[in-house]
């Protein structure tokens, strides 16, 4: 496959994984309990509690940020493309850590939803 094709994809696959970033933020923040403890494998009544919606409220900004953060950075750098491979790896890197973690933590859809994308999207971007 030719360069371009790969940072093309990469482009694509991480474009994706911002809207997953921004997505989770709103599961974190506005969800029902229900449907958070369902997305997130906890019990409903753990999701309930006043201290949990709190801290995954406090967990969807920092999602919410990265999206972000991966979006504006495309605008930012995108005249320099160098720049924006390294900028996106580091943040493939971080979100590979954060997902591996979360995998062994909390639920293994975690390795599948978020680790797996960054890890395939941060191969490519090395391409």
């Amino acid at each position: 496959m030719e360069n371009n094709t790969i940072f093309l994809i990469s482009v694509f696959l991480v474009m994706l994984i911002a809207l997953e970033h921004i997505v989770i933020c709103g599961l974190e923040i506005f969800a029902s309990p229900e449907k958070q403890a369902n997305m997130f494998d906890m019990p409903l009544e753990y999701v309930k509690k006043q201290e949990t919606r709190i801290s995954m409220a406090n967990q969807g900004i920092y999602n919410g940020m990265l999206g972000i953060t991966i979006l504006l950075s495309y605008f930012v750098f995108s005249n320099n493309p160098a720049v924006l491979i390294h900028v996106w790896q580091l943040l493939m890197l971080f979100i590979i850590v954060v997902g591996a973690f979360g995998g062994f933590t909390a639920t293994k859809k975690i390795f599948f939803i978020q680790m797996l994308p960054a890890l395939i999207a941060l191969i490519l971007l090395f391409l």
